[in-house]
């Protein structure tokens, strides 16, 4: 798509301008260290986004695991386990070639957001692997992150979305009400890897194969 290059907005000034001033509370929430409300809502979330960027590319990963998976070290610094997945590492090479990280943890229920921004590092020492052993199983790595900013979000977005609302939700058949049926994993893999696996195989697989590789 071609953009019409009159519309695009391309300073900061511009920017400020559609929008104008931030308010005075959202600019002063914001903390470089964690106190006991951030701590408590981290113990209570069970998942969260983390954002990366490296090799010319931006990423957005899910992760998840019981509520207060991200454990707080310091009021400085958080860790976060990296549990098994697909290997593709795709956050993990990000933050070897910029150490930038952004997270978005969210509760269920709860329509407030909160954020952490700051800057990683991986490590595979022993004495913070073995913190996160779950099942006899511990992670190769944990990302150490040493927090720069950190604040409660609005909840606009999640009420708009209305996204913990039972009635909203995808059905078993994976129909959303008054929607369409949402593709299976399966029948998005075989179609986005030109057939390479097929798709029935593929869910059948995953009701097995994801429950007992969690770790």
């Amino acid at each position: 798509m071609d953009m019409d290059p009159q519309f695009l907005v391309t300073s900061e000034l511009e920017l400020a301008a559609l929008h104008g001033p931030p308010l005075e509370r959202s600019v002063r929430k914001q903390l470089d260290y964690l106190d006991d409300h951030c701590r408590a809502f981290l113990a209570a979330s069970p998942f969260c986004v983390v954002s990366t960027q490296g090799h010319g590319m931006a990423d957005a990963s899910p992760r998840g695991d019981a509520p207060g998976f991200v454990k707080v070290l310091d009021d400085r610094t958080v860790l976060l386990p990296d549990r098994r997945g697909n290997n593709r590492l795709d956050n993990l090479r990000n933050l070897i070639a910029n150490p930038s990280i952004g997270l978005l943890f969210l509760i269920p229920g709860i329509d407030e957001t909160f954020r952490i921004n700051g800057t990683a590092q991986l490590s595979r020492d022993p004495d913070l692997t073995s913190q996160f052993e779950v099942q006899g199983k511990t992670p190769k790595i944990v990302v150490v992150i040493h927090v720069l900013e950190a604040y409660v979000h609005c909840s606009r977005a999640l009420v708009r979305s209305d996204l913990w609302n039972p009635a909203k939700q995808a059905h078993a058949d994976r129909r959303i009400p008054a929607g369409p049926a949402i593709p299976t994993f399966g029948t998005m893999l075989e179609a986005h890897t030109a057939g390479f696996v097929e798709a029935n195989a593929v869910d059948e697989d995953a009701k097995v194969r994801v429950p007992a590789t969690l770790y």
